[in-house]
């Protein structure tokens, strides 16, 4: 990557040019005083994940316990789930589109993942991936290892790929992102086509904790009678999707709660939205979601009672697909 300041200057301007300078004055700010408060910019007095203390705590409560070894086999063992997702207005020629997703990787947190979900995705095959942000694990400092993982990641990855970033990502982070040919939608969206016909996938910047998102933007000027996708790293976008027109909505941040108890109750969260979006698919007012709990982890490599995936949204009109002819 570049560190001279021409270079910097120019990815600057560059980002202004195609973001708006507005936006990327207020995320850069953001940014900074997220970097200069010990806590960072959150809507509850703490962040967890912010702690630093936090996952040396946790890590050894889990050694004592002897749950440590488990834990990370179960961080470990990245499953692939089928997820049918049915849109009237899909049109004819996606019925039967797959798109694989990705979200919560933090590849940096045990870089061993990295090659567990390069074996997983070559095993599968879909027409579009997508990945819903938050590639580090911390929320500031270089992030020079998350892109060298990304980089022996993204071989495995069929494109197109598109993108988000989560509130764990620096706007810097997008140029690494797309020097590996994956395509960051920044409140930006493109037209997907297939034989002769279209749908529209949007991506917006993180709604959560630096809530720089603009669906607005993203949709502005495009065609009302196209099915809307819209990737977003946190399910609390919903309300202003379904206001949007957005037919199906696609997200993580949750982790699903990461540590649950037997059922997948989460022993801690700090999501705000409903729990019943928290993990999996849901429905608001007929517009569609789906939340995953993450591809990887935060804070510590475990898991229990809440696997870590791999999506595959299979689209399907109202009417069901024949797979006889």
């Amino acid at each position: 990557m570049a560190t001279s300041t021409t270079a910097v200057e120019f990815e600057l301007e560059s980002a202004c040019q195609r973001f708006g300078e507005d936006y990327v004055a207020n995320r850069l700010r953001l940014q900074a005083e997220h970097v200069a408060s010990q806590l960072g910019l959150y809507s509850r007095p703490f962040h967890i994940e912010n702690l630093p203390w936090f996952a040396r705590i946790a890590a050894g409560l889990f050694r004592v316990t002897g749950l440590y070894e488990r834990g990370h086999r179960n961080f470990m063992d990245v499953r692939i789930r089928h997820n049918t997702v049915v849109l009237p207005s899909l049109p004819a020629a996606f019925d039967g589109y797959t798109i694989c997703h990705l979200t919560d990787l933090h590849l940096d947190l045990d870089p061993s993942l990295t090659s567990v979900i390069a074996e997983r995705l070559d095993g599968i095959e879909y027409d579009l991936c997508v990945l819903t942000g938050d590639y580090r694990n911390g929320t500031h400092g270089p992030y020079d290892v998350v892109l060298e993982e990304l980089a022996a990641l993204s071989p495995h990855l069929a494109s197109p790929v598109f993108a988000t970033l989560g509130n764990h990502d620096f706007l810097e982070m997008a140029g690494g992102l797309e020097a590996l040919g994956i395509s960051v939608l920044v409140n930006e969206r493109r037209e997907i086509e297939r034989d002769d016909e279209q749908i529209l996938l949007a991506g917006v910047d993180d709604p959560n904790i630096y809530r720089t998102d603009d669906v607005a933007r993203a949709l502005n000027g495009a065609d009302p009678s196209l099915t809307k996708i819209l990737l977003s790293h946190s399910c609390c976008i919903y309300p202003t999707a379904h206001e949007a027109g957005v037919d199906l909505v696609l997200c993580g941040h949750t982790h699903g709660g990461q540590i649950c108890l037997p059922g997948g109750a989460a022993v801690l969260s700090e999501e705000l939205t409903p729990r019943w979006m928290w993990n999996g698919p849901w429905e608001y007012k007929g517009m569609k979601g789906y939340t995953s709990p993450g591809t990887g982890a935060c804070a510590v490599p475990l898991r229990l009672f809440c696997p870590p995936e791999i999506t595959l949204h299979h689209l399907q009109g109202a009417a069901p697909i024949d797979r006889a002819s």
